[in-house]
C-alpha cells in the first residue's frame, strides 16, 4: 500500500465515523491523520465545514460527482479521483483548486500508465469541448468479468482510435465527459439511465420493475433528487384501483429483492405518471416529496407545543419539506446519517442537549426525539447548582 511504502501507518476509521461527517472530522483531528481518502458525500461535508487545528494535509475523495469547491482557508488540499472497479479503481486524479468557481470540479488527468479517450458513438475522438463517452486504456484495465462473458464483450472493446498506430483494448465506462482547455476532464454523468446515489450506481428501471410486481402497484417511476450527500432515491407510485399500499410494506417488498441502497427513501403517491409529448417520463412534472403526497405509514399527529414543535421545524428545514408530524420518522421522510448529524448539532445549540447520532437511531420520530431532549435537559439541570443555573439564565 502507498502509505506503508512511504513509511506511514494506516488507520481505519471506526464504524461510527464512516457515516457521520462530524464524528469523522473529530476522529481525523484526534488521530492526527495526515492523508485521508473519504467517499465524496462525506468529503463534501468536510470540505464545507469549519476546521480547528488539524494535521490533515491531503483529503482524497472519489466515488461520486464532487459538487463543492474548497475554500481558500481550508487547511488541507483536496484531490478528486475517478475510476471504475474494472480499471483498478482510480483512472484519473487531480488537485481541486480553491473556489468558488463556475461549474463542477474536474476529475483531473489520467494517472501514470493510464490513457483516457473521450469518444463519440462511432468510436472517434470528440472535438475539444464536446461531450463523449469516457474510454479507459492502459495497464490498469482489467481482463474482463469472470461470469458471465457477455458483458465483457460490451464493456471491454478493442478499437483503433484515430491517430493511434495500433488497435488498443479499452474499457467503455458508460460515463460522459469532456476535455477542458487545461487538459483535465469534466464529468457529465452516465450515458445510460443509471443513477448514482451516495457512491452506488442504481438502475431506476430495475427498481421500478420490482415495484410494479407488487399487487397494489399499477405503475411507478424512480428518480434521484438532490445533490451530493443530500441526493435521495424517490419512487412515484400509482396505486392499483382504490387500495393504497403502505410505504413500509413497499420498502419491505423491495428489500426482499434488491440491495438496501436501491430501496427508495421516499415514496410519493400519484394519480398518474406524467409523460412528455413523446411518451417518455416527464421528470420535470414530478412533484417534490411532501408529507401531504407521501404514501402513508402512520396517521398524522400534529407536534405538541414545546420541544416537538421546535424539533419538527428543524426537520422540515433540513429536509426541505413541510407538514412534519410528531410520529413521522426522520429516516422515512428522507433523512440520512449526514443530515442526522446536522440535526444533532442543532438540537445541541437549541436545547443544550448532548445527543449523539446513535440517539437518533434509537428515537427516530419527532415525538421520541423530543422525549430524549426533555430527559437530557432535565438531567443537565438537575446536575447544576443554583449559581450555574443563574449564569445560564443570565
Amino acid at each position: 500500500m502507498p502509505a506503508l511504502a512511504a513509511g506511514a501507518t494506516v488507520h481505519l476509521a471506526p464504524e461510527e465515523a464512516r457515516t457521520s461527517a462530524g464524528e469523522l472530522q473529530r476522529w481525523l483531528i484526534e488521530q492526527r491523520i495526515t492523508v485521508a481518502f473519504v467517499p465524496t458525500p462525506l468529503a463534501e461535508t468536510l470540505i464545507a465545514g469549519d476546521w480547528p487545528d488539524t494535521a490533515l494535509r491531503l483529503l482524497l475523495t472519489g466515488g461520486d460527482t464532487l459538487h463543492v469547491w474548497p475554500r481558500r482557508d481550508l487547511p488541507f488540499t483536496v484531490v478528486n479521483n475517478y475510476g471504475p472497479s474494472e480499471c483498478a479503481v482510480v483512472a484519473t486524479s487531480g488537485i481541486v483548486a480553491a473556489g468558488p468557481r463556475d461549474g463542477l470540479p474536474t476529475i483531473g488527468k489520467p494517472i501514470a500508465r493510464c490513457e483516457i479517450h473521450i469518444l463519440d458513438e462511432e468510436g472517434d475522438p470528440v472535438p475539444p469541448g464536446e461531450i463523449g463517452e469516457i474510454h479507459i486504456g492502459g495497464e490498469n484495465v482489467g481482463r474482463g468479468y469472470r461470469n458471465p462473458p457477455s458483458p465483457a464483450a460490451e464493456k471491454f472493446v478493442t478499437l483503433r482510435v484515430r491517430g493511434a498506430a495500433h488497435p488498443q483494448r479499452l474499457y467503455r465506462s458508460g460515463d460522459l465527459g469532456r476535455w477542458t482547455a487545461e487538459g483535465e476532464i469534466e464529468f457529465h454523468g452516465r450515458s445510460d439511465t443509471q443513477l448514482k446515489v451516495r457512491g452506488y450506481r442504481v438502475e431506476p428501471d430495475e427498481v421500478s420493475a420490482v415495484l410494479n410486481r407488487h399487487p397494489l402497484v399499477a405503475q411507478s417511476a424512480v428518480v434521484a433528487r438532490g445533490q451530493g450527500a443530500e441526493r435521495r432515491l424517490i419512487a412515484y407510485v400509482v396505486p392499483r384501483e382504490q387500495t393504497v399500499p403502505r410505504a413500509g410494506e413497499l420498502r419491505d417488498f423491495l428489500a426482499a429483492a434488491l440491495p438496501a441502497y436501491m430501496v427508495p427513501e421516499l415514496l410519493v403517491r400519484m394519480a398518474a405518471i406524467p409523460l412528455t409529448n413523446n411518451g417518455k417520463l416527464d421528470r420535470n412534472a414530478l412533484p417534490a416529496p411532501m408529507p401531504v403526497n407521501a404514501l402513508p405509514d402512520v396517521p398524522f399527529r400534529a407536534p405538541a407545543a414545546g420541544a416537538e414543535v421546535r424539533i419538527a421545524a428543524m426537520v422540515e428545514e433540513l429536509l426541505g419539506i413541510q407538514g412534519v408530524g410528531a410520529d413521522d420518522n426522520f429516516f422515512l421522510l428522507g433523512g440520512h446519517s449526514l443530515l442526522g448529524t446536522q440535526l444533532m448539532l442543532r438540537l445541541r445549540e437549541a436545547f443544550g442537549a448532548e445527543l449523539k447520532l446513535r440517539d437518533l437511531f434509537d428515537a427516530q420520530t419527532v415525538g421520541q426525539l423530543a422525549c430524549k431532549v426533555v430527559f437530557e435537559v432535565t438531567r443537565l439541570v438537575m446536575s447544576m447548582d443554583e449559581d450555574e443555573i443563574r449564569k445560564r439564565l443570565a
